[in-house]
């Protein structure tokens, strides 16, 4: 099982690649190969400890995109996400390196390492406690789905996408452009809205969901929403 999740993280960093490095306009553009570098290490590590550890979890998020199942507002989300993605790398490279609009210092760019890798501790404690997080919106009967209340699910109900917002911040500081951060509280209100209408299919369909819900008061951040 590992070996396809290494073999999905291999194709994944290439495309990657081919998007940062074409708009850079320079394959030797080091902060493109630490973002690279860290992001596959991250996830191979995470390929390889949930091939161990959850290998059902893993072949729910390296299968198919979309779910026969899923809600159909979710599949919109997601691929209007994929396209605002792509957008971002592009705009980061553009500005990081080809153009240099703005310009970040070398501890900033630490610490958008370092926020990285801190978004890929959170996913690991999220895959430890939840066995059903799946990418899509989506109940799953047929791996009889309950609600979790441990880990990071005892403090913020969405703990994948508090951790997600340390990814985008991370990300453009790491390759040296400002002008990507500038996207980033409309990334943070997406994952907002999709976090509401999760919700709605869960408190709809899967028992004992509006009971934690009532028990865990925030979303995202702990003490604010």
């Amino acid at each position: 099982m590992a070996w396809r999740g290494i073999i999905h993280t291999i194709i994944w960093l290439f495309a990657l690649g081919l998007i940062l490095f074409g708009a850079a306009g320079d394959w030797l553009w080091p902060q493109g190969w630490a973002f690279l570098g860290e992001t596959g290490g991250c996830s191979i590590a995470l390929c390889i400890w949930l091939a161990r550890h959850d290998p059902a979890l893993l072949e729910a998020r390296i299968s198919m995109r979309f779910h026969r199942d899923q809600e159909l507002w979710d599949r919109v989300f997601m691929t209007g996400a994929g396209v605002a993605f792509i957008a971002w790398l592009v705009l980061a490279a553009l500005d990081g390196h080809r153009f240099r609009w703005s310009s970040v210092p070398l501890w900033g760019q630490g610490l958008g390492a370092t926020l990285i890798a801190l978004c890929m501790l959170g996913a690991c404690l999220v895959f430890r406690a939840n066995s059903f997080a799946a990418p899509q919106v989506r109940v799953q009967a047929e791996r009889g789905q309950t609600v979790v209340t441990t880990g990071p699910y005892r403090f913020v109900r969405h703990p994948m996408y508090a951790a997600a917002i340390l990814y985008f911040i991370g990300v453009p500081l790491l390759l040296g452009s400002l002008w990507a951060l500038a996207p980033v509280p409309l990334f943070v209100i997406g994952f907002a809205g999709r976090a509401i209408g999760e919700e709605r299919v869960l408190r709809h369909a899967l028992p004992g969901y509006t009971d934690y819900a009532d028990a865990v008061r925030h979303r995202l951040i702990p003490g604010l929403w």
